[in-house]
């Protein structure tokens, strides 16, 4: 396998800057650059030279001897200074050694993929990671990266696998005395595992919507002031404001983190009937993304019924209240009155969403359990119906398993793994 090298900080002036090298030869290039390692573990500051001898920067260095290191390989990880100029020389340096190129996108995390570092779900689990912007998502991504959905799904895995050969044995002797009836045992972990899915796939919504964002769409009559509340919760004009009813035309989407939740306000088009073809488009997609949305806010003149019939969660606010006075959920875009409410509201609707999330984050999760989940089903009804089944039943578990086994990267993954590591940037 070759030896493979990448920046692992961003590109760009920085304070330091880390090349991150994996594989056979990491120790060799390493100490023909550096002229010696540290102990494995260890760092300590060496003069980085090239092949000529030529001082090119100093670094710390750090050693990392596989299989205790990320990828299961020799790591040698150099701490630069942050210069364009030396990470560009430092890169081109260590291009020349035979049996060493640039890694691709995610190699590195691959490779720990396959020494058995990590699983698939950690894989993901590491990018979403990457990617978080809140602290739920901080959090969520940590239990997933720590390998907690992985001992789940392994615990899972073994008692299916234990129900299958209980079955087996029992085809096996079946022309022999064999006395032990294992229909109960089987059942028991059938019913285990069962539900401990059907409680897993439950979760995966919301975690999903941690990892994604959840939707709050702003709903109502055009002129009633959506843009304005846009504009006050996201903090900056991010939608036009107009006395002109019927501005907002497309969904306006804004980012925000709310009490460490990751939200994607969505102001709409004014819902009314209209003979201008455009407003007409509009006004179908505001109401398809709101019955999507996870929540939404129902903002209506004093008087006035909402447009659409409000779910159980959804808030009910009327507008100006700087010119009515009236409390909360009367508010006021214009002035900010009632917004504080507002959001206290939206975060405690939105945590309690959040507090049905499970380990599995993804579609693809759901989708690999509820595969795994059928073949429990078709082994419960084949096992009713007696021994002269349990061939069969115990082939639905042997899918289960092949579903889970999926989950977690086991076997037949590889298009599955060149999706996923193609997200991945050059140092991971």
């Amino acid at each position: 396998m070759d030896t493979i090298f990448a920046q692992a900080t961003a590109v760009g002036r920085a304070g330091v800057s880390v090349v991150r090298i994996s594989g056979p030869r990491a120790h060799d290039v390493c100490v023909q650059l550096a002229g010696s390692l540290p102990a494995p573990r260890a760092s300590a500051l060496r003069m980085v030279k090239d092949q000529d001898g030529g001082f090119i920067d100093q670094a710390l260095i750090l050693n990392f001897s596989g299989p205790n290191s990320f990828t299961g390989e020799d790591v040698v990880e150099l701490h630069l200074h942050g210069s364009i100029a030396i990470m560009r020389r430092v890169l081109d340096e260590l291009a020349h050694f035979d049996g060493v190129r640039l890694a691709e996108p995610g190699e590195f995390t691959r490779r720990a993929l396959e020494n058995g570092r990590l699983d698939l779900v950690q894989v993901e689990g590491l990018a979403d990671l990457i990617e978080a912007e809140t602290e739920a998502q901080r959090k969520q991504a940590l239990r997933v990266l720590s390998g907690a959905l992985g001992s789940k799904i392994d615990g899972w895995r073994k008692s299916l696998i234990r129900a299958a050969a209980l079955l087996e044995a029992t085809i096996d002797f079946a022309d022999e005395d064999v006395p032990v009836d294992v229909s109960d045992e089987v059942r028991e972990l059938l019913h285990d595992v069962g539900t401990a899915l059907k409680s897993e796939i439950e979760g995966t919504k919301a975690a999903e919507r941690i990892r994604t964002g959840f939707e709050v769409a702003i709903v109502g009559a055009p002129n009633v002031g959506k843009s304005t509340l846009l504009n006050r919760l996201a903090g900056r004009d991010a939608a036009i404001t107009s006395s002109i009813a019927g501005t907002t035309r497309d969904v306006i989407e804004v980012r925000m983190d709310l009490g460490g939740l990751p939200v994607t306000l969505l102001d709409t088009a004014g819902i009314r009937e209209s003979t201008d073809e455009i407003e007409t488009l509009g006004v179908e997609l505001a109401l398809k993304r709101a019955s999507n949305a996870d929540l939404r806010l129902f903002l209506l003149d004093a008087g006035d019924v909402p447009p659409i019939t409000p779910e159980e969660d959804d808030l009910v606010l009327t507008s100006k209240a700087d010119l009515s006075g009236q409390p909360f959920p009367s508010i006021s875009g214009k002035t900010g009155a009632g917004i504080e409410d507002l959001l206290i509201q939206v975060e405690g609707k939105l945590t309690k969403l959040a507090s049905g999330a499970g380990l599995a984050t993804h579609v693809r999760h759901a989708k690999a359990m509820e595969s795994a989940q059928h073949g429990l089903f078709a082994a419960r009804r084949l096992l009713d119906r007696g021994p002269d089944y349990y061939d069969i039943a115990a082939a639905e578990l042997r899918l289960g398993i092949h579903a889970l086994e999926v989950l977690v990267g086991r076997i037949d993954a590889e298009n599955l793994l060149d999706e996923i590591f193609a997200s991945f940037c050059l140092g991971k």
